[in-house]
């Protein structure tokens, strides 16, 4: 089949929309067309989840520990009730603790770093805010606004350790504390997203910083997604397929280097922005000269990282939900800030297509052809194509674009009953052209294994095989597995399913996965 027939069998009018664009030749996809090659870079069609999105975290009044209704404790502060030491109430605060350290843990480290430029410094005040709360809720009982109690706590210890560094002078401590507290004042709510010009977002406004010229570009994602989206180290390693030891030393190097270069956490107007430089492969199509500006690039990157790691790796069901959901409301307020750029529409688009398909799910891992339409959000699926249908007007069509744009083929099952395999394979080759990632690799080996059969798929795999980080990426060694079962190479198989169960910590897909091997 030819690409231009091909093409013309994409059923969703968005999708069809792109792969049409695409038979003018297949010479006119460039390198250039897309996102870069840093991030997760996994296009996977299982990743679903939806959750209510996450409250900010409010701020309190100045002192040391807060007591239930938000003021200052005193030595005669009591809990109502008997606030010692009954399983029940320890169970409640170990539950509100874990509500705080999904929900409000990174927005307060956000909130405290941008006062002072230390991020290490921040995680650890958060960190003896959580430890205070244990101990004290547990006697005075739960406050009634735990965020606002853990941001006091731990600005107040952020400033003592502060006020006692010998190598800071007294002019810039008491400079930076006027600055941190207009900020993380209860009464001054606004006066952060204001000084964030364009960006209105807490978070949103601190993916840019971490995404400085001055930080090393293979780094800033990870860095968002752990110091803005909260994310852990050995789950960031896992996504970007390198070993937990080495993603945490570029983390600690990163965030160092933000302090001691005294990196500014202020963010310019996005029209600042530095573009990328064009790629030396651009060629003559003038039309791909604007750039995707640098921080754009890795803020998107950090956007979709959320929602990649949170259902492809996190244990943790609620974060999961919980981080899925914020994935979507940051790449909504992405392009009502950015809407001339085809790339955040594209973004937009899947996250969408992706968690329209969360009821599908039901806390399982089931495979998105496995999935019964009826079960998916028509909302979300409506809304993924609007964003598709504007990110295509631009006419360069990227990574994200292009991963969408294949979620929109998937999607179509609820109305034709059936996937067309071909029509993603026309797309997964585009998307390698673009940004050849090992994700988008490996999802051209898995989507040939069903368009073209198990031989194809194979020598596509044994192609991946030559990248080192293939041997810790989970996608991978699933999708070798389903190839060779497919040959009845069953003793290869089982090993290659057992090489995947141990590099995912998500239950579901592991459970998944063990079944698979079982029925071998």
């Amino acid at each position: 089949m030819g690409l231009g027939h091909a093409v013309r069998r994409v059923p969703v009018r968005p999708a069809e929309q792109l792969t049409l664009s695409l038979t003018e030749g297949e010479g006119r996809v460039s390198a250039s067309a897309g996102m870069g090659a840093v991030g997760p870079g996994t296009t996977r069609s299982g990743i679903d989840g939806a959750g209510a999105r996450a409250p900010s975290a409010d701020g309190g009044p100045d002192a040391d520990t807060a007591s239930a209704d938000g003021g200052p404790d005193t030595d005669t502060a009591s809990a109502d009730g008997d606030a010692g030491t009954s399983a029940r109430e320890a169970a409640a605060v170990n539950e509100v603790l874990a509500t705080a350290a999904r929900e409000s843990r990174s927005r307060i480290i956000a909130l405290l770093a941008s006062a002072t430029g230390d991020i290490e410094l921040a995680e650890d005040a958060v960190a003896t805010a959580f430890e205070r709360a244990l101990h004290r809720w547990s006697e005075t009982g739960i406050p009634d606004n735990p965020a606002a109690w853990l941001l006091t706590v731990a600005r107040n210890h952020q400033r003592d350790v502060w006020k006692s560094s010998a190598h800071r002078s007294r002019t810039e401590f008491d400079e930076a504390w006027t600055t941190a507290d207009e900020r993380l004042s209860p009464h001054a709510s606004g006066a952060f997203a204001e000084a964030t010009d364009e960006i209105e977002d807490r978070r949103l406004a601190l993916l840019f910083v971490c995404a400085h010229p001055a930080i090393d570009p293979a780094v800033r994602t990870p860095l968002m997604l752990q110091v803005v989206l909260g994310f852990e180290a050995a789950d960031i390693a896992r996504a970007f397929a390198v070993p937990t030891t080495t993603m945490a030393q570029r983390l600690v190097r990163a965030k160092r280097r933000i302090r001691d270069a005294r990196i500014p956490f202020v963010v310019p107007s996005l029209t600042d922005l530095p573009a990328q430089r064009p790629l030396p492969d651009q060629g003559q199509d003038r039309s791909l000269d604007r750039a995707l500006p640098d921080r754009l690039t890795a803020v998107l990157e950090a956007v979709y990282g959320c929602l990649a790691i949170a259902w492809a790796e996190s244990p943790d069901t609620d974060l999961a939900e919980s981080m899925s959901h914020e994935a979507l409301f940051l790449a909504r307020t992405l392009t009502t800030l950015v809407d001339s750029e085809p790339e955040v529409h594209g973004l937009a688009a899947l996250v969408s297509f992706s968690l329209s398909r969360a009821p599908a799910r039901g806390g399982d891992y089931v495979p998105v052809e496995e999935q019964d339409p009826a079960d998916w959000d028509r909302r979300l699926i409506a809304e993924g194509e609007r964003h598709l249908r504007r990110a295509l007007s631009f006419e360069r069509p990227g990574r994200f674009t292009l991963e969408a744009a294949m979620q929109a083929v998937h999607a179509d099952r609820a109305r034709t009953g059936r996937t067309d395999w071909s029509a993603l394979l026309v797309l997964v080759r585009a998307l390698t052209v673009i940004a050849p990632t090992l994700g988008a690799r490996v999802a051209r080996a898995a989507i040939t294994l069903r368009a073209d059969g198990a031989e194809q798929a194979l020598s596509l795999l044994a192609e991946v095989a030559e990248d080192p980080a293939a041997d810790r990426f989970q996608p991978y060694w699933a999708t070798l597995a389903e190839a060779l079962r497919r040959q009845q190479r069953t003793v290869e198989a089982a090993a290659a399913y057992e090489r995947a169960i141990a590099l995912t910590s998500h239950e579901p897909t592991a459970r998944w996965l063990r079944h698979r091997n079982a029925d071998l």
